[in-house]
């Protein structure tokens, strides 16, 4: 039904273009430029592609994709780039607060519109953002733990996450720590790295080592380890409760077979969709001064329908 939806949308998009005038016909030809921090062979930012690469195909406009595997230099010299070949748009993710101020001030100037995706920075005067409320996505997960009675006061809950003092790091800790200090709930944010095999190494030895309460999972890497996690430390499925990120196939079948409680959806592929569609929008006159939230949390219940377009 979603994709369903996302066809629709287009076919929307491309109807109100068959009856542009002769001058908006020759300007159909439109080029935008998507800057991602992530990895080209994440499996998060693989679903990401396919979306962008979907709407760049049905709305007939040429899409310049890049990633940059967490290197702000590398974004950075893209993003400028991007202005100085005056796009009919830029799209961009923004992994640390405050990194794309002067590039959107520039962008802006010269009536290049921007719209983030994955993660925001509003500070910025983008005009548009597709993705999670990082911050609220924090909430979320604490409130889950505490509405089921899953934590206590003077627990010490166990965050690990790839890259911290990022910014999907931060936002989604004030999110926790509005729900958890005031009941006395304590959290430790551990720097687990990026490296898949260190990342299961790190969390186990922490795992071993405090025998925590309860784990948030802040990113996709940490949260798909957490099933081997628990294996090699001989830790039985559903004995420790866990929630956090849940856009990968490993979650998924974790959150099936119990080792996750709840996990959370970003729709990868509408989130690369979404932008691509918004600045096409915008680069034909029209407001996007609107944002598009893609976040649902998902448990064993739910989760058949993320199973099947994994197993596709």
């Amino acid at each position: 039904m979603f994709k369903l939806g996302l066809k629709l949308f287009a076919a929307a998009l491309l109807a109100g273009a068959a009856f542009a005038t002769p001058a908006q016909a020759q300007d159909a030809n439109k080029t935008f430029y998507l800057l991602s921090h992530g990895g080209p062979s994440d499996a998060f930012w693989l679903d990401w592609n396919a979306g962008a690469e979907a709407a760049c195909k049905q709305l007939a406009v040429t899409c310049n994709i890049s990633f940059s595997g967490g290197d702000m230099a590398a974004q950075k010299e893209a993003f400028n780039s991007a202005i100085a070949a005056k796009p009919a748009g830029i799209g961009t993710t923004s992994a640390q607060p405050g990194l794309w101020t002067e590039e959107v001030k520039a962008a802006k100037a010269a009536g290049i519109p921007i719209v983030f995706f994955n993660t925001d920075d509003t500070a910025t005067g983008r005009q548009a953002y597709v993705g999670a409320d990082l911050r609220q996505a924090g909430v979320t997960w604490a409130k889950f733990l505490v509405d089921n009675k899953l934590v206590k006061q003077g627990d010490t809950v166990f965050l690990p996450v790839e890259v911290p003092g990022a910014s999907y790091q931060q936002l989604e800790t004030e999110g926790i720590a509005s729900v958890f200090d005031p009941l006395g709930i304590k959290y430790d944010v551990v720097d687990a790295g990026t490296d898949p095999a260190g990342i299961i190494a790190k969390m186990s030895d922490y795992m071993l080592a405090n025998n925590p309460p309860a784990i948030i999972a802040l990113g996709d890497s940490v949260a798909a380890a957490v099933r081997k996690v628990f294996d090699n430390a001989g830790i039985k499925a559903g004995s420790i409760p866990v929630v956090g990120w849940g856009n990968s196939k490993e979650t998924a079948e974790a959150v099936r077979d119990g080792y996750f409680n709840a996990a959370a959806w970003q729709f990868p592929s509408a989130q690369g969709f979404m932008p691509v569609a918004l600045l096409n929008l915008a680069a034909s006159g029209e407001p996007i001064g609107y944002d598009i939230q893609t976040f649902s949390l998902y448990d064993k219940g739910s989760v058949d329908p993320i199973l099947k377009l994994y197993n596709k």
